[in-house]
């Protein structure tokens, strides 16, 4: 459980990843709109050797960082898949952007940002870590959704997206203090643990489960909360549009695991996810 070289091999991934992006931040600072084409070629190796990293990191099962991070096979495959699908968005949007003169270095940086909060979400032990990788998805999402500064209907779909989203991000973070009260734990191995001892306070264990739902229900567009997604998706640019439609999906998967599995399985006879 120590911070140790073990440890940052475990995330080495991330890492990578997260490296690539001040590189590339730094780099494009300082290249003219006629040799973005580096920039995005930088974008797509910069996947393929995160890509790579998650290969060769051992995926045997195991819990870092204080129980923080969590190592599997699960999260390993998931996070092949959402890279995979990272690079078809990205070099299907080269094309788009180049004929909307939008191509631009900051949109492949806050796809990679978006892409570094999925892998985070997908590997999260603990709501703590969850929540981060969540909102660094989250605020990227913004950002791509308002890329296009001259339209009018992509403002208005990003302001729409911001204010529901920091509803969804308040509800969330009330379920997870919730789930705090009854368990005394925000790692999810922690509150399994106590729910499967009966100590917790089921009353009050539920209701943050059910506000841990409606928050992530609200932040991916499930229904009945997805009364955002028509004009987000609508006013966004279509590769913008393409990458919110498909890659969050995976890490939703992901999430949805953790919490209602590895977290709170406990509970499901009670809530009606387990037979």
């Amino acid at each position: 459980m120590d911070f140790n070289a073990s440890t940052l091999l475990s995330l080495l991934p991330e890492i990578v990843l997260l490296s690539a992006i001040a590189v590339i931040l730094i780099l494009d600072l300082f290249l003219d709109q006629s040799k973005r084409m580096f920039t995005y070629g930088l974008s797509l190796a910069a996947l393929i050797a995160t890509m790579s990293a998650v290969v060769w990191v051992d995926d045997s099962s195991r819990v870092v960082m204080h129980g923080a991070y969590v190592i599997d096979a699960m999260g390993s495959m998931l996070k092949i898949s959402l890279l995979s699908v990272g690079i078809f968005a990205f070099i299907y949007s080269r094309r788009y952007l180049v004929g909307r003169n939008l191509f631009k270095g900051e949109f492949y940086v806050l796809g990679m940002l978006a892409i570094l909060g999925m892998m985070i979400m997908v590997s999260a032990g603990s709501f703590l870590t969850l929540y981060l990788g969540l909102e660094l998805l989250a605020l990227s999402l913004y950002a791509l959704v308002a890329f296009d500064g001259d339209s009018k209907k992509g403002s208005e779909a990003a302001m729409k997206y911001f204010v529901l989203g920091a509803l969804a991000s308040g509800m969330l973070l009330y379920g997870i203090s919730m789930v705090y009260g009854a368990t005394g734990m925000l790692d999810f191995a922690g509150v399994a643990r106590v729910i499967a001892s009966g100590h917790a306070d089921q009353t009050v264990l539920t209701f943050g489960l059910v506000f841990v739902l409606i928050g992530i229900a609200f932040k991916f567009g499930a229904v009945p909360f997805h009364m955002w997604a028509p004009d987000v998706y609508q006013g966004a640019p279509v590769v913008v549009t393409a990458f919110l439609g498909s890659v969050p999906k995976i890490a939703a998967f992901a999430m949805a695991m953790r919490i209602l599995v590895q977290g709170m399985g406990g509970l499901g006879p009670e809530m009606g996810w387990q037979g």
